[in-house]
């Protein structure tokens, strides 16, 4: 697959201040891509956006989105510039995962943080690009799932469900877009280090790290690699799902770990 044929094109990302977003931000740069990217923490964003600019000399539009905010979304969209609007892939890798809990112990807020971001925020985003494309543009959506949307796991319920969700919205846009040069990918990553643990214990540093105890996960370098991969194929080929995982991992719950 030849990175060089994206050159010039224009791709949108959320969550792009870090983890597998920044990564993805930085892989499309390089391949020579002009890229709108959104988040919530602006400062990072903001940090992202200037190295990107130093580094590839990239044309970038940039500012702060929270997609859960319904009506910020369409904002956003009803306002980017013309030059700007003939947006070729779409990457939705906004989302996280908070709380490790039983159902009866569950922090309700963590729950509609996560359902409002990884399921109805992918939802407001998508619907406003589409809503952009002619019936006869190439296109591509990239979302970002995981392995938890396959395999359900004890203490992650409703992660588990708004990653299941992901999975099957793919599924079904890509069937409603079946008359059109449309692609859809689901990216399905398992245990991969960035941010994550870290935001899904609330900041508890020790938690997070031993998450990932005794095993090597993937980083967000290896997630965005997976991306590039599947925008990269010819346009007649379609990647629907990509899973990639840890070597010693073999499923959503089965893991090796070295002592």
């Amino acid at each position: 697959m030849v990175h060089g044929d994206l050159k010039g094109k224009t791709v949108f990302i959320t969550g792009a201040s870090s983890g597998f977003g920044r990564a993805c931000a930085e892989k499309m740069a390089k391949a020579g891509c002009r890229l709108i990217l959104c988040a919530r923490r602006v400062d990072m964003l903001n940090t992202v956006t200037l190295d990107l600019k130093q580094r590839f000399h990239t044309h970038i539009y940039s500012g702060k989105l929270d997609v859960r905010d319904r009506e910020s979304v369409e904002y956003w969209f009803g306002n980017l510039p013309d030059e700007w609007k003939k947006i070729d892939i779409l990457i939705n890798n906004a989302g996280l995962a908070l709380g490790f809990e039983k159902i009866q112990e569950g922090n309700i807020d963590d729950w509609d943080t996560m359902i409002d971001t990884n399921v109805k925020g992918l939802l407001y985003v998508t619907r406003h690009f589409l809503q952009l494309l002619t019936q006869d543009r190439q296109a591509h959506i990239i979302n970002m799932g995981s392995i938890a949307g396959t395999q359900a796991y004890p203490n992650g319920a409703v992660y588990c469900a708004t990653k299941a969700a992901v999975r099957f919205i793919s599924d079904s846009i890509r069937m409603e877009v079946v008359d059109r040069p449309i692609r859809v990918t689901n990216i399905q990553p398992g245990f991969a280090e960035t941010e994550f643990s870290l935001v899904r214990f609330h900041g508890d540093k020790n938690q997070a790290k031993n998450f990932y105890k005794g095993i090597k996960p993937l980083d967000a370098g290896d997630i965005a690699d997976a991306v590039m991969y599947a925008v990269s194929a010819p346009e007649n080929v379609q990647i629907s799902e990509i899973t990639l995982m840890p070597v010693h991992q073999a499923s959503a719950s089965v893991v090796y770990r070295k002592t």
